[in-house]
């Protein structure tokens, strides 16, 4: 017992220690909640809400900008900041020319191997995309009207409600948290037909170790691909992580107790408590890495030891400073995505600025 107490010991102050040498910086942003500052600094620019990112197949980092309707772009050579896609500060849903196009509160973005783009449009009830070639903003999935239906046929012609998030399942096509409708919900690449692979429209708990078929999911927000192939599913309204084995088919719990609160560090992930968790990455090393929204942090579960901790924040909201992650507060962080360099790229949401661990 003494030894197991000694090795937990050792291994937590080394982690401990490995994060003090970490440093946080902000990236793009000064503050201010509104789309300006196309063609300047990043730093100087007005951003809206980022949420979700991702690195293009350009090098660029780009983001969605949820009250500000519109994706950007940073240049990684110059770090001066584009819209993407999207008219700025004008919710709406067009589809068309990306510098023409609409969104309504987009949430998050992943791009596929050939470098088009995928956004869940949380208020139009549907997934867009955008062509790497032509730039044209087509609709993936959802008819534009918020319910549940189309399960077995067109993606295009199923209602979806309130679409959180998306991620690129390889060769299958893509997975949805339909958050509203507490399901994910699959198309097909081949087929472009949707069908529901997880939850049932409950919101009972999910037990751990349950089969996939007929088990609840309490609100999935969203999701990650680890290298296995299985599937990590956020719960928000659930303050609770768990992973889809596709061998076996089930659902194991991960992290969170289900109870809402911002406790638990430096001990079993699966008894802490979460705080409405928003976004997720997996590091190069295989730890899971959480945007806990409401308790303003940023917390990664080691899976060697199952341990979760803070790596960015002080569990109370502000603005900064940079520096020291554990001493810089953020406000309401929503997108976390880690770059090829294993930086960490944070939506500081509420703060209206894109943020940097490395």
């Amino acid at each position: 017992m003494r030894t197991a107490l000694l090795w937990f010991c050792g291994s937590y102050l080394a982690l401990v220690s490995s994060l003090s040498a970490a440093e946080i910086t902000t990236v793009a942003g000064k503050g201010t909640h509104t789309v300006s500052g196309d063609g300047g600094p990043a730093l100087d620019a007005g951003l809206c809400e980022p949420f979700g990112l991702d690195i293009g197949p350009d090098g660029a980092l780009y983001w969605a900008e949820y009250n500000g309707h519109v994706i950007r772009r940073m240049d990684p050579k110059t770090s001066l900041v584009t819209t993407y896609a999207g008219t700025p500060n004008q919710a709406g849903y067009l589809d068309g020319p990306a510098d023409k196009a609409q969104f309504h509160q987009p949430h998050e973005i992943r791009f596929d191997t050939l470098g088009n783009l995928y956004i869940s449009d949380m208020l139009t009830h549907t997934i867009r995309r955008i062509d790497w070639q032509t730039k044209a903003v087509t609709t993936a999935a959802g008819n534009g009207m918020a319910g549940f239906s189309g399960d077995g046929g067109p993606a295009t012609a199923a209602m979806c409600n309130q679409p959180i998030s998306v991620v690129l399942d390889g060769d299958r096509g893509f997975l949805i948290c339909d958050i509203k409708n507490h399901r994910v919900r699959a198309v097909d690449s081949q087929t472009g037909l949707i069908t529901t692979v997880a939850g049932t429209g409950e919101t009972k708990p999910t037990p751990n170790g349950a089969t996939v078929s007929g088990t609840p999911l309490k609100g999935p927000r969203t999701l990650a691909i680890d290298a296995q192939g299985n599937i990590l599913i956020v719960l928000r309204e659930g303050n609770a992580v768990y992973r889809w084995n596709r061998p076996a088919n089930t659902l194991e719990h991960l992290a969170g107790n289900g109870k809402s609160g911002y406790t638990g560090d430096g001990g079993d992930a699966k008894l802490a408590t979460l705080s409405g968790p928003k976004g997720v990455a997996i590091s190069p090393a295989g730890d899971i890495y959480l945007a806990d929204t409401e308790s303003h942090t940023i917390r990664a579960i080691r899976m060697s030891s199952g341990i979760i901790e803070t790596v960015v924040g002080t569990g109370k909201k502000g603005d900064g400073p940079d520096g020291d992650p554990l001493r810089c507060q953020l406000d309401r962080p929503h997108g976390v995505f880690f770059g090829p360099h294993g930086e960490l790229y944070i939506g500081d949401s509420s703060n209206n600025k894109v943020r940097v661990l490395k």
